[in-house]
């Protein structure tokens, strides 16, 4: 049996309207991250709030606009962390 690899392309289950929400929830954890008062570990649980009410303003109150919130909030938590392990290895590199 061959086993072949799919790729999962998240974009795929990202509605267009909703992918403005990364980049913003993107700036927004930044912003919290420099608030001293805000503890780190609750900035993925304050951005997942935050893009779920985002998502729900945009597309109105439904399931689907639920998961959009999760989905935008996963997408712009995972693109940080990619940036920021990145960096990171590069600069044990040099």
């Amino acid at each position: 049996m061959e086993w072949r690899r799919k790729r999962v392309d998240l974009l795929e289950y990202i509605v267009e309207d909703a992918l403005i929400l990364i980049p913003v929830l993107m700036i927004i954890g930044k912003m919290l991250k420099d608030t001293p008062k805000i503890m780190d570990w609750t900035i993925p649980y304050l951005l997942l709030i935050l893009g779920v009410v985002l998502s729900v303003l945009i597309m109105g109150v439904s399931i689907d606009s639920f998961i959009q919130g999760i989905l935008v909030t996963g997408a712009a938590v995972f693109t940080h962390q990619l940036v920021k392990q990145t960096r990171k290895q590069l600069k044990s590199v040099t």
